[in-house]
């Protein structure tokens, strides 16, 4: 029986495959420092993070009550004078609204408002539920935005009617 002779590098030691390869020793090379794991937070990702269940789900429910708000409060809006005249009657005041070029034109106003304000928010939402981020909250600070800029709105032909200047003054309206 013929003795196999051992193939390239099978018995030679690192150090004679390292010389043979025309490196140099390990005992030469500087010593190498282990690499430190950033923390989960300071790691870059592109990756998008899912938001929590329970966030998805108020932000949703958050927008689409919203949008049945805006619809109907926009479509009364667009009829002010009578909505203005139930709310003197609910105060009790003897007048009626009779602002009637100011209360179609801010109540139209208003109504462009909530829609803005309405799309704005969803679409600040949807963003920051995409990027998997807390939303819940953004919901209910567009609408406040929202509602406060309408309720400007608003007040303008109100505070220009004669019956609900006359109530707010201490009467009870012409």
């Amino acid at each position: 029986m013929s003795e196999q002779r051992p193939q390239y590098g099978e018995i030679a030691t690192p150090e004679e495959q390292r010389r043979a390869a025309g490196l140099p020793p390990l005992s030469e090379l500087p010593p190498v420092e282990p690499a430190v794991a950033l923390p989960a937070a300071d790691v870059p990702t592109d990756a998008p993070r899912r938001a929590h269940p329970v966030d998805r789900f108020v932000t949703i429910g958050l927008l689409a009550y919203g949008l049945v708000n805006v619809v109907v409060t926009g479509l009364q809006y667009l009829d002010l004078p009578s909505v203005m005249n139930q709310v003197l009657s609910v105060l009790g005041a003897s007048g009626e609204f009779t602002n009637f070029a100011q209360g179609r034109l801010w109540g139209t106003i208003a109504s462009v408002v909530l829609i803005a304000g309405w799309a704005l928010t969803a679409t600040l939402s949807i963003r920051r539920l995409r990027r998997g981020k807390l939303t819940w909250w953004l919901p209910l600070v567009g609408a406040v935005v929202t509602l406060g800029i309408a309720a400007i709105c608003i007040s303008i032909p109100m505070m220009g009617d004669p019956a609900f200047v006359a109530y707010m003054q201490g009467g009870t309206g012409s």
